[in-house]
C-alpha cells in the first residue's frame, strides 16, 4: 500500500482504529509534519491526524521565507540567531529543491531603522552567529550600487545598504515533503480527520484520541502512548478538549500578503524595508511575480474564515509606495493574496506586552504535550526537543528506548540530492531526461524544481494524447493524488502547486479539466464535484478580493 496517496487514504484512516501507537500528533503543519518524521525515524509507531488539508493553516501562508534570525539581533536575542542560522542550513541541506539561496537587500535612509553602522555591525555579528558560509557573507554597498540592485528604490535619504542571503522557500511544499518523509519512514498519516475527544486510561491520563473523517463522517479511535497537541492556531481549541484551557493561551497575529505581476511592478531584487511606521517587510520576485508583505496585526476569530481587508491592502500599497516611488499599482494590480495568522504564546497574569514569539512546551495534568509558538525555520529543532521529551517519559513510564534524533542528515522527500552542492548538476540532467521523455526543457525544469529526485516518477506517469488536459497539468495532478494525498481541488492548486498565489490565470484556465479529472478517480456524484467547485472558487474570491 501507497503510504501517501488519496487513493489509499480509507486504508490508512482504517489503520488509526487497528493499530497501537507510540505517539499520535493532532496538526499537520510544518510543526506536526517535522514531529512525526523524527518520532518515526526513531523507531516511534507514529500516527498524524490533521482536520484539514496538511499545511493549510500558517504553514502555507508565511511569508516563504526561511530565515536566518536577522530581526532578532535588535532585541540581542543572540541564542536565537544562532540556532536559527545552523537550522537555516540544516533545512537547506535536506530539501534543496524546496529551499533557495535568496540575496536580500537592506537599504537605509537617513533617519529609518538601520543606519550604515548599525547594518554592518549587525550583519557582522549575524555572519558570525549563524555560521553563514563564506560564499554567503554580507557586503555593504554604496549609494551607486544599491540604486543599481534596486533602481526603483526611494532615494531620498537613500544612504546604502547591506546585502545578505536569506532563503525562500515554498512553504506548503516544505511541509508535504516532510510529511511524505514520514509516511517513508512508517508514520501513518491521514488528512481532513478531526479529533474530537480523548481517551482516558484508568489514572485520567490520555491513553488516546478518537478522530472522526471529514470527508466520510466515519469514526477512529488511536490508542497511543502519548499524544502531542502541535495543531497551530488552534492549539487552544485541543486544549480545551482535554478540559484545559488556563494558563499559557494563544494570541493570533494576521499578516497579509498581495501578490503583483512584475510587468506591474518590475521587482527583480529582494528587498527588507522600512515602512512609514517603521516596521518592516518584505517584497520578493517568484517566477515573473512579486509579492509583498506581511502586516502584523492581532487577530481574533476562526483562522479557517480570515479575510483581507482593505485596510490590510491599503497598509502593503501605501509601503509599496512609500519605498518604491516610481511604482503606481493599486488595487486592480492585486492579482492574488493570502492571509495567515502566526500563533504566539501569552500566559496568565502577565501584561499582554509580553507575549512570547518563541516556541514553547508543556504538559497538562492528564498527559496532552501542547507545542505552539515558533517559526518555520526552526521545526526540526522543535520536532527534536518535543520527540526527546517524549522519548524520555516513554522510557521512565514504560522502559521502552528509542534511538536518538538523526534527522539533521535525514533528506526530507525529494531531497535526495547528496546535498545542495549537487543540486544544479542533478538539475540539468533531470531536464534532459524530460526531454528525452518529449516534455520541453521549461516544463522539465520546472517539474524538478517542484519534485526534485521524485521527478522520474512524475516523468514516468502515463499520458494518454486523447486526454483534454495538458501533459503537464495531468502528471501534476496524478503524483498529487496518488503520491500526495490530494483529496479536493483546493488542496491541488493551493498547498500542493501553488497556483491559486502565484498563477491564479492557470487556477482559471484548468479548473474545469481538474475537476472532471477529480470527479472521475474518486466516482464523485454531481453534487460533490458542485460542492469541490463551489470550494475552490470561494478560495479564488479570498485571493482576489477584500471584506
Amino acid at each position: 500500500m501507497t503510504t501517501f496517496s488519496a487513493l489509499n487514504r480509507n486504508e490508512l484512516f482504517s489503520k488509526l482504529n487497528t493499530d497501537q501507537f507510540d505517539v499520535v500528533v493532532i496538526g499537520g503543519g510544518i510543526t506536526g509534519a517535522g514531529i512525526a518524521l523524527d518520532a518515526a525515524t526513531r523507531g516511534m509507531k507514529t500516527a498524524l491526524v490533521e482536520m484539514q488539508d496538511f499545511a493549510s493553516g500558517t504553514s502555507s501562508r508565511s511569508t516563504k521565507l526561511v530565515h536566518g534570525g536577522l530581526r532578532y539581533l535588535k532585541q540581542f536575542e543572540i541564542k536565537e540567531v544562532a540556532e536559527l542560522g545552523k537550522e537555516r542550513a540544516i533545512v537547506y541541506e535536506n530539501g534543496p529543491h524546496v529551499t533557495t539561496p535568496e540575496w536580500m537587500l537592506l537599504p537605509f535612509h537617513k533617519g529609518g531603522t538601520f543606519g550604515p553602522y548599525s547594518t554592518a555591525l549587525g550583519l557582522k555579528v549575524y555572519d558570525f552567529l549563524a555560521g553563514v558560509k563564506r560564499s554567503e557573507r554580507r557586503k555593504m554597498l554604496n549609494l551607486d550600487q544599491t540604486i543599481q540592485k534596486a533602481p526603483l528604490i526611494k532615494r531620498e535619504g537613500l544612504q546604502g545598504s547591506g546585502y545578505y542571503v536569506e532563503y525562500r522557500t515554498d512553504d506548503a511544499r516544505l511541509t508535504i515533503e516532510v510529511a511524505k518523509a514520514a509516511a517513508s519512514k512508517g508514520a501513518t498519516l491521514v488528512n481532513y480527520a478531526k479529533a474530537e475527544s480523548f481517551l482516558y486510561d484508568e489514572s485520567n491520563k490520555i491513553e488516546g484520541v478518537q478522530v472522526r473523517d471529514m470527508l466520510t463522517g466515519e469514526v477512529a479511535t488511536i490508542h497511543a502512548l502519548k499524544v502531542i497537541n502541535a495543531a497551530g492556531p488552534w492549539v487552544d481549541e485541543v486544549k480545551e478538549i482535554d478540559g484545559h484551557s488556563n494558563g499559557k493561551q494563544l494570541i493570533l497575529s494576521k499578516g497579509v500578503h498581495l501578490v503583483f505581476d512584475q510587468s506591474v511592478f518590475p521587482l527583480h531584487q529582494a528587498i527588507y524595508f522600512d515602512t512609514p511606521d517603521k516596521r518592516m517587510i518584505f517584497a520578493v520576485p517568484r517566477d515573473g511575480k512579486a509579492y509583498v508583505g506581511t502586516t502584523d496585526t492581532f487577530f481574533e476569530g476562526d483562522p479557517k474564515e480570515m479575510q483581507i481587508t482593505e485596510e490590510d491592502r491599503t497598509y502593503i500599497l501605501d509601503a509599496i509606495h512609500y519605498m518604491f516611488p516610481e511604482v503606481s499599482v493599486s488595487e486592480k494590480d492585486v492579482e492574488s493574496s493570502w492571509a495567515g495568522v502566526r500563533p504566539l504564546i501569552h500566559e496568565d497574569g502577565k501584561n499582554p506586552s509580553e507575549i512570547s514569539r518563541k516556541d514553547e512546551i508543556w504538559e497538562s495534568e492528564r498527559g496532552l504535550i501542547t507545542i505552539a509558538g515558533g517559526k518555520l525555520t526552526g521545526y526540526r529543532k522543535m520536532a527534536e526537543t518535543v520527540v526527546n521529551k517524549i522519548a524520555q517519559l516513554l522510557q521512565q513510564e514504560k522502559g521502552l528506548t528509542f534511538s536518538r534524533c538523526s534527522t539533521t542528515k535525514i533528506p526530507i522527500s525529494g531531497g535526495d540530492f547528496g546535498g545542495s552542492v549537487n543540486y544544479n548538476r542533478y538539475m540539468d540532467q533531470a531536464v534532459k531526461r524530460g526531454e528525452l521523455l518529449g516534455f520541453t526543457e521549461r516544463e522539465s525544469r520546472h517539474l524538478a524544481a517542484l519534485y526534485g529526485t521524485n521527478v522520474d516518477e512524475v516523468f514516468m506517469i502515463p499520458y494518454d494524447e486523447n486526454q483534454v488536459m495538458p501533459r503537464i497539468l495531468y502528471v501534476k495532478l496524478r503524483y498529487a493524488i496518488e503520491k500526495e494525498m490530494v483529496v479536493k481541488p483546493t488542496d491541488f492548486f493551493i498547498r500542493r502547486t501553488g497556483d491559486l498565489y502565484f498563477n491564479i490565470k492557470n487556477v482559471v484556465d484548468a479548473k474545469e479539466d481538474v475537476l472532471n479529472e477529480m470527479a472521475r478517480i474518486f466516482n464523485w456524484s454531481d453534487t460533490e464535484q458542485q460542492d469541490y467547485e463551489k470550494e475552490l472558487d470561494n478560495e479564488m474570491k479570498k485571493a482576489t478580493s477584500v471584506v
